[in-house]
């Protein structure tokens, strides 16, 4: 079968090349993959500032869509012709996080799903939704999830205001699920034209923050000085300053990313953490890493009822390099999709 694995780091370095097909042994399943999608830490994985010591060669990406095989001994209740999604963590089934389920997450402690053929053990699939192509579905595993738990961290209510940032798939997962719920959606970026496609899925308001940088006094106007009830935080350093200033008192901040960390970019400039801010506001802080296999088979139920489509661009299967560096400039608008042929 064909590959994409890390040999050494860097995108430029990347290699598509040939391993056996794997087979399934006991209680394991054989996936022929049709869509990957990327996110942000395929593209830190590939460069090696994820996890320098990562043992290579790796094949990256945790998020895949496919056909079930074959299955091993004892792999019920999935058959041939199934279509299904691996989950991101793999030993991370129910309940709260541990330590030990959160090893195993797929491209990174093991080899990935960019590849035409997966083995994974039959508790580290779900079945995906019906009305979804294995394209749409291969964006579910990581991004969307992320986005059904930080809706979760904060028990919103009908009416209740939600804030996103940038139009990345995380942020575009919570413009979704947040208008099924019944929220209100509020959302900054550094793009007018992105804004007015978001505004298409949803958004009631958009701030394009490269000419109005203050974009936490907006929040504050929007919702009658009270601030927000949720940031979706996909910024880090770069942003939860500004974040702390735009959620309301007893609100919730769900740090998802670190897509300003250490650089500076982003909706603003680093600043100094106001810790007597989350004092004064009572703010909850959550951090927020994907989720279980049980959140994944609950947000698919959401996403069947509400008919949800996830939003991206589709790449020939071939074009591993193009599409990381296309993340890498942020020029893309939701999710980073290869069919895989």
């Amino acid at each position: 079968m064909r590959v994409w694995q890390i040999g050494s780091f860097g995108v430029d370095k990347l290699e598509f090349t040939e391993r056996t097909t794997p087979e399934p042994g006991p209680g394991e399943v054989l996936v022929k993959i049709h869509a990957i999608s990327f996110n942000y830490r395929d593209l830190m994985m590939v460069k090696g500032t994820y996890n320098p010591k990562l043992k290579l060669p790796r094949i990256p990406c945790s998020d895949g869509a496919g056909e079930v095989i074959a299955t091993g001994n004892g792999a019920s209740p999935w058959k041939a012709g199934d279509r299904v999604a691996g989950i991101f963590m793999q030993n991370w089934i129910d309940g709260p996080p541990t330590p030990e389920k959160t090893k195993g997450a797929l491209g990174g402690d093991t080899d990935g799903m960019l590849a035409e053929y997966v083995v994974l053990n039959e508790k580290g699939l779900v079945e995906i939704p019906n009305h979804l192509s294995y394209q749409e579905a291969a964006t579910l595993p990581c991004a969307a999830v992320t986005a059904w738990n930080a809706l979760a961290a904060a028990d919103l209510k009908p009416g209740a205001t939600v804030l996103i940032q940038g139009t990345g798939g995380v942020s575009l997962f919570t413009l979704q699920l947040a208008r099924l719920r019944g929220a209100r959606v509020l959302g900054v970026s550094s793009s007018d034209e992105k804004l007015e496609r978001a505004q298409e899925l949803g958004l009631d308001a958009g701030l394009n923050y490269k000419t109005t940088p203050d974009w936490a006094r907006w929040a504050l106007d929007e919702t009658d000085g009270e601030g927000v009830d949720l940031i979706v935080e996909v910024g880090g350093v770069g942003t939860l300053a500004r974040s702390l200033k735009a959620v309301k008192m007893g609100g919730t901040i769900a740090q998802v990313g670190v897509l300003t960390a250490g650089s500076g970019a982003g909706p603003t400039p680093p600043e100094a953490l106001p810790v007597p801010l989350i004092l004064h506001k009572q703010v909850r802080l959550r951090g927020i890493y994907v989720g279980s296999r049980q959140d994944f088979v609950e947000m698919n139920k959401a996403v069947s009822l509400g008919n949800l489509r996830p939003v991206g661009e589709d790449f020939p299967w071939t074009h591993a390099r193009e599409v990381l560096a296309r993340m890498e400039n942020g020029s893309h608008f939701g999710k980073l999709v290869m069919s895989v042929a």
